[in-house]
Order: C-alpha cells, then structure tokens, then sequence
C-alpha cells in the first residue's frame, strides 16, 4: 500500500504544485502525493507546470485546492503531510485521518518574485531543484527500519537540506 503524502502551502499555485508532481514521478508505485492550500488561488501557475515539463513530469490532473478536502470523510488516509511555505506551517491545519507525521520543508515562493522573466524563471527552477532534492533524500529513507520519532526528526532534518547553489 502506497505511503499518502500531502504538501501544503497558502495558494497551492507554485511549491506545493511542484512537489506533488515530483513525488508523484519519482515515488510511483510506494508514494501518492497531493497537494492543497489553505486559501488556495484556484489557477496552478504556468510556469510550475513549465518546469514540470521541462523534467518530463506529467501535470495532467494537477489544480489548485483547499486543504479541506483532505480532512473530508473519505479522503486518503495521509501517512505525511508536509508544509512547503512559512504561511500555511504556522496556520492551524485541519484534523487529518490517520494522525500522520508532519514536517516543514520551507521554500522561497517563486510566486513573489518580481523583475524580468528570466528572474521569474529562475526563481521557479529554484524552487523545483530544491523540492527534487528534499523529495529525493525522503524516498532514499528506509522508511520500514525507522520508527515513527525517527522518521519525523529525518524529514526535519530534510527540511534543512538545501539545493546546490548553481543549476544554470
């Protein structure tokens, strides 16, 4: 059975877009990823799905949501649930079902960047070179080995891990 993981940010428009796509690449068939905001924007933002597509990532089915839709009965059970902008980790979060382990993976927002296109752009390679490490260092976890404390103190950790400095 798949281990469910939701990412959270404010406007699920740009990082946490970003993550439930790499996850969803990377991870199949062990890991299902999702994503939601807490007021989300309603529009995904072209050029998360552009950088998506430049790393050959699928992005048929990705949108923008609220969180809620996860605390619904109903709704997957989520082993992980990870926040990926400062906003949403320091708002109160809906009960999730299943008690799962959470962590923060904080992200610059690509979305707030002002200036030319190319910074633009560079600012959402940013943020998806960083989400693909953090979620690479999580799926190499031997997530069966390790207890619940220590699986949440590793994807704290994972929190910290930063992307090399240059991708141009």
């Amino acid at each position: 059975m798949p281990h469910n993981v939701l990412f959270l940010c404010t406007g699920n428009s740009a990082r946490s877009i970003l993550a439930e796509g790499i996850l969803n690449f990377k991870g199949r068939p062990n890991f299902t990823a999702y994503s939601a905001g807490s007021h989300p924007s309603g529009a995904v933002r072209p050029e998360a799905l552009r950088q998506l597509e430049i790393a050959h990532i699928p992005i048929a089915g990705l949108r923008s949501k609220a969180w809620d839709e996860f605390a619904q009965p109903g709704s997957p059970k989520l082993d992980f649930v990870l926040t990926v902008c400062d906003h949403a980790a320091r708002e109160v979060c809906p009960l999730w079902p299943g008690q799962p382990i959470t962590a923060h993976w904080g992200v610059p927002d690509p979305a707030a960047v002002r200036g030319s296109a190319a910074d633009i752009e560079r600012a959402f390679r940013e943020a998806f070179f960083l989400l693909d490490r953090r979620i690479s260092l999580f799926l190499s976890l031997p997530l069966k080995s390790l207890e619940g404390l220590a699986v949440k103190r590793e994807l704290d950790h994972i929190g910290q891990a930063t992307a090399p400095v240059d991708h141009k």
